[in-house]
């Protein structure tokens, strides 16, 4: 197993190492853990081109060094003329997952560099875009050798992408073959995007030159997003939600973000007084409270302007209690919920002032909607392919309207007075990992890489099957395998570090100034520290 680095100057954890790498730069150079993130997200934008970008969303999750706690919320609106009557005249009864027009929702990500960078001056940082964005710009410019990840997720996606516009001409390079593992993989026109970003600001991105660019390539392809879509965009600051679970007070995003569901899941199995991290009764409480959190997700988390609850009273005692109440130590619910699919990216980063940054970035499915603009380089997500057509339904394509979103950065205080921020990329998956790896380390004390190393689940349903699984890594005890099965669990096993498990990692700070941070063997990630 690997060990759990540890250091006393600063840390940050990445699912690629290049990132990781790009955020220690800023911190030894003098930089605070946000600036930092900010340049690490830029640098995995690059080298994670599949799994997040410029074109997509992110959700941030800040903890000063007073101990003020701020949501920044950078998820993206449905274009303002939004009508599904688009989608009826072309013969289409549902929102299509690839293609331009799934490239429906504006772009939030660079609005939430924006806000982050505000809040790090707040903090007292100086670092300016050139210095942040220069991994990046190096990587893009001069190319990186392309990860397995992103070579196998291209093999599986190009059927299904290599006719969407842009897609083909920046993924599949020279004579159209999928990028071999190591091979150099540039984006020449994404590095001018980020250097121009770097000189004028990023707001040009919204309401400039660059959002001009954009917006004409976005009609270009097809998709329905304009220029006043781009320049209505702003990323909103907030509290979060929490929760007291575990001997911490854990806290996630709001509505639309799936927060509500990552914290319920530890409400209702700190209730079921699990004993132990490894067996049966482990898996099967987690796997049961997030059905329940589930159902509450699905029934009730959309655009919070459209809510008809507020998501604090799933998070009362009194309602913990109940839900808990509910599940059966011994038998698995029959569940057949919807699965939400999605391939993201989460970071972290805290640094010796005290100063601590979750955050999570993502285009919706591998390559988003697979429009790459050709003047900038973007590749745009399909975030709003969760949107359905039926006025009636939770989730409506309505103009202006933000989808429901799985990305969710979470952040404990334990109350020793350790900071803990950790997370995962994928969809369902995310709440499922968090849950695992926060109770592994806060409630069972393994070491934290342990937590994260230690094999995983998750229950959902692969894209196009229409079974609901609970998929398993075979490293489990052939016992808890043929227990959760004979309890009416749909299980499926996978193989060991199985990357539809995700990219987790975590970062611990002591009160004493010890960091200990941990990175996914199951990813291409680091845990960078000085």
């Amino acid at each position: 197993m690997l060990n759990t680095p540890r250091s006393t100057r600063g840390m940050i954890v990445a699912p690629h190492h290049l990132a990781a790498e790009a955020g220690l730069h800023v911190l030894r150079e003098g930089g605070n853990a946000i600036e930092a993130m900010i340049a690490a997200l830029a640098t995995i934008a690059v080298v994670y081109p599949h799994m997040n970008g410029l074109g997509g969303d992110n959700c941030w999750l800040v903890r000063t060094a007073g101990g003020a706690l701020t949501g920044i919320d950078a998820c993206g609106r449905a274009w303002q003329e939004a009508d599904p009557a688009i989608y009826r005249v072309c013969g289409m009864d549902a929102i299509p997952a690839r293609g331009p027009l799934a490239a429906i929702t504006v772009a939030g990500a660079v609005s939430g560099w924006k806000a982050a960078a505000e809040l790090a001056r707040q903090a007292g940082g100086r670092m300016p875009l050139e210095r942040l964005f220069e991994d990046a710009i190096y990587h893009a410019r001069h190319g990186f050798p392309a990860s397995r990840s992103q070579h196998d997720n291209t093999l599986a996606k190009r059927g299904e992408l290599e006719d969407v516009p842009g897609f083909a001409a920046s993924y599949l390079p020279g004579d159209g073959g999928v990028p071999g593992i190591g091979e150099l993989f540039r984006q020449p026109a994404l590095a001018v995007t980020l250097e121009r970003m770097a000189e004028v600001g990023l707001d040009d991105f919204y309401r400039g030159e660059l959002a001009r660019a954009i917006a004409a390539d976005l009609e270009a392809a097809g998709s329905p997003i304009r220029a006043p879509d781009l320049a209505a965009q702003r990323a909103l600051r907030g509290m979060p939600l929490s929760l007291r679970a575990f001997g911490a007070t854990v806290y996630n995003l709001p509505p639309p973000t799936q927060g509500l569901a990552a914290l319920m899941i530890l409400g209702l199995f700190e209730r079921l007084g699990c004993r132990e991290a490894n067996g049966f009764d482990f898996v099967h409480g987690l796997v049961e409270a997030t059905k329940r959190a589930f159902r509450v997700r699905d029934a009730h988390v959309t655009d919070p302007a459209y809510m008809d609850a507020s998501p604090e009273e799933f998070l009362e005692p009194a309602y913990l209690d109940s839900t808990a109440a509910e599940i059966d130590r011994a038998r698995a619910l029959l569940w057949n919920g919807e699965a939400a699919a999605g391939d993201t990216v989460w970071l972290g980063a805290i640094d010796n002032a005290g100063h601590a940054v979750s955050c999570i970035q993502s285009l919706y499915w591998e390559f988003g909607s697979g429009v790459v603009l050709p003047a900038t380089g973007i590749t745009w997500q399909n975030r709003g392919a969760s949107f359905e057509l039926n006025h009636g339904a939770r989730n409506p394509l309505m103009p202006g309207r933000k989808p429901f979103h799985t990305i969710q950065p979470p952040l404990a205080l334990l109350d020793d007075g350790r900071v803990m921020v950790y997370g995962t990329m994928g969809g369902d998956g995310q709440p499922q990992t968090q849950a695992a790896i926060f109770t592994r380390y806060a409630a069972f004390g393994q070491e934290l890489q342990q937590a994260v190393t230690a094999p995983r689940w998750l229950l959902g349903r692969t894209w196009g099957e229409h079974k609901m699984s609970l998929r398993i890594e075979d490293r489990f005890s052939p016992h808890v395998i043929t227990s959760l099965a004979h309890a009416g669990h749909n299980v499926e096993t996978v193989g060991a570090f199985n990357e539809v498990m995700g990219h987790a990692g975590a970062i611990v700070r002591h009160r004493s100034g010890v960091f200990e941070g941990a990175a996914d063997p199951r990813g291409d990630g680091l845990v960078a520290t000085f």
